[in-house]
């Protein structure tokens, strides 16, 4: 979803230079191509360079479709959460693993060192009570156990930034890492069912066949563990959210950005959303999500039924059209109308593309009675005028 549509090209010499820094050992550098990574065109070509793409509805089977599915071409671990200390000290997080595709015939790379997965990871820390947030980005190749993913036991790694299972079942999860003077050690446990989005976990981006990914999340992961910065721990409990896509091409070229909404509320449902924006100010009728409820039951929302106002806006001291940074969200046919307010207005990433993603608050009414809540909300197509850039979240491309 990018204003500008470069070469297919381009995208290819990126995977090339990703590659040659990763070749080089440069697995913890950020690669200096914010300027020149946009990908739609990748998105919207249709190309699969022999990857699979989504056609149809699968049923889904676990543990294994925790694990990877390298017969696409990319694919991601979406972790995000509001935790607190007992003081009350609030935090947001964000840990994130993607496996990008190099090539779909894998045998033809023999050598131990040769790769033909690509892994990148993102941290992100929000520290409310100092408005301060941190982010860091790693990438490696998925060989010589320096990044992969497994589906039994679960585990996905990049170097000692992990996401695996504590024991025999899949759950807990135990989210770790470290980066400089923040860390996080966390223990997921979950307390809802996993949710299918879409079409029975098919959810389709854009028209035509095999605009799809299969998409899948859980919704409500009660959290505990420890957050590090400097030389201070702490202690934490909250609910986290994990999200999981895999894909290979979705977008169509009108897309140019969209705003993610995931939100727990305090009356015990859920709310994912995703606002596709097009070229011409519009809303994609594409956009969809889902609406759970305490028991776990879900239902299917679309632009029909969701109504968003953006009430304020913040400019990034990096430049490119401000974000929205409050909005007025509603379902009518849910009698719930709430303000979504981040809880710290600078929470962009500037990694190797840049976009907006951090904690919120909800505060506003359901059915007329109060309700509460946190959540995390990821925007994309702010970032640059005139060469806009977006996370490899919602990025279904056909990789290098």
């Amino acid at each position: 979803m990018k204003k500008v549509i470069i070469p297919l090209l381009l995208t290819t010499i990126i995977g090339l230079v990703l590659a040659g820094a990763i070749a080089l050992g440069r697995t913890n550098d950020t690669v200096d191509i914010r300027a020149k990574l946009s990908v739609i065109n990748a998105l919207s070509s249709g190309v699969d360079n022999g990857f699979n793409r989504v056609i149809e509805a699968k049923k889904f089977s676990f543990p294994e479709d925790h694990g990877p599915h390298e017969d696409y071409g990319v694919e991601w671990w979406y972790y995000t959460g509001n935790l607190e200390t007992e003081g009350g000290r609030h935090f947001g997080f964000e840990l994130t693993f993607f496996r990008i595709g190099l090539e779909a015939d894998p045998d033809t790379r023999r050598s131990s060192w040769g790769a033909s997965q690509l892994y990148m990871a993102h941290l992100g820390l929000t520290d409310v009570s100092s408005e301060k947030f941190y982010s860091f980005e790693r990438f490696s190749r998925g060989a010589l156990q320096l990044a992969g993913a497994q589906a039994s036991p679960f585990r996905v790694w990049l170097e000692d930034w992990s996401v695996e299972s504590t024991g025999p079942a899949t759950l807990p999860f135990k989210l770790a890492a470290q980066n400089g003077d923040v860390a996080l050690d966390l223990v997921l446990t979950s307390a809802k069912p996993i949710v299918l989005h879409g079409d029975r976990g098919l959810s389709q981006k854009s028209s035509g066949i095999g605009n799809a990914s299969y998409y899948y999340s859980m919704t409500r992961m009660p959290t505990e563990g420890t957050v590090r910065i400097g030389e201070e721990s702490f202690r934490v409990t909250g609910n986290s959210w994990m999200d999981r896509e895999w894909s290979t091409t979705a977008l169509s070229d009108e897309q140019v950005g969209w705003d993610w909404f995931a939100l727990q509320l305090s009356d015990g449902r859920e709310v994912m959303y995703y606002q596709m924006r097009l070229r011409d100010g519009g809303i994609d009728p594409f956009s969809s999500g889902t609406l759970v409820s305490e028991d776990g039951a879900t239902r299917r929302i679309g632009p029909e039924d969701v109504q968003i106002s953006v009430e304020d806006h913040w400019q990034s001291p990096l430049g490119g059209s401000p974000y929205p940074s409050r909005w007025r969200f509603r379902i009518p046919s849910e009698g719930l109308d709430v303000e979504i307010t981040p809880y710290v207005e600078g929470q962009e990433l500037d990694v190797s593309v840049r976009y907006w993603e951090g904690a919120v608050y909800v505060q506003g009414t359901s059915a007329g009675a109060p309700v509460s809540g946190d959540g995390y909300v990821e925007m994309t197509g702010y970032a640059s005028p005139t060469a806009n850039v977006m996370p490899f979240k919602g990025l279904p491309s056909a990789a290098p």
